[in-house]
């Protein structure tokens, strides 16, 4: 859809429509997740920094946001995995991604002595791939919260 709204005789690149789309996708989960961490805080913050003479701008980049990210770290988290297991969308638009790449390596094969495997074998490789990707991903996620002392209460 994003070609329908530019200008005409304007093209676009096939992986900056994917970029700006799961862009677009991602930015509104990410959005909703630091929305939900700014109501959670109390009205009480609020009123701190302005009662201690900060600007706007100094009470949302001092005061405000750290504590909101730090209540949301592992929705922010989980929405990171979200967008990474989301790039295999971009095969609706007809680029490669893994999981294409790793259905055209099976049929690539040229003789028996080139073996890459079969279908589920690949299947089964890429989704330890994205496994170890995610784990690994929540692990950092739980360290850095232990860190911050978060879950502790």
């Amino acid at each position: 859809m994003f070609p329908l709204f530019l200008p005409e005789g304007l093209n676009c690149d096939k992986h900056v429509r994917v970029l700006i789309g799961v862009m677009f996708f991602a930015s509104a989960y990410m959005a909703e997740v630091i929305r939900g961490g700014l109501q959670a805080l109390p009205k009480g913050q609020y009123e701190a920094a302005r009662a201690m003479g900060l600007t706007t701008v100094q009470s949302t980049t001092l005061i405000i946001m750290p504590q909101a990210i730090r209540a949301v770290i592992p929705a922010l988290v989980g929405s990171v995995i979200v967008a990474f297991k989301d790039t295999s969308l971009v095969a609706i638009i007809g680029l490669a991604d893994i999981l294409w790449i790793a259905r055209s390596a099976i049929p690539g094969q040229t003789s028996p002595f080139n073996f890459l495997g079969t279908q589920p074998q690949m299947m089964f490789f890429m989704a330890m791939f994205y496994w170890i990707f995610t784990f690994t991903f929540s692990r950092l996620s739980l360290r850095y919260e232990k860190s911050l002392g978060l879950g502790d209460r």
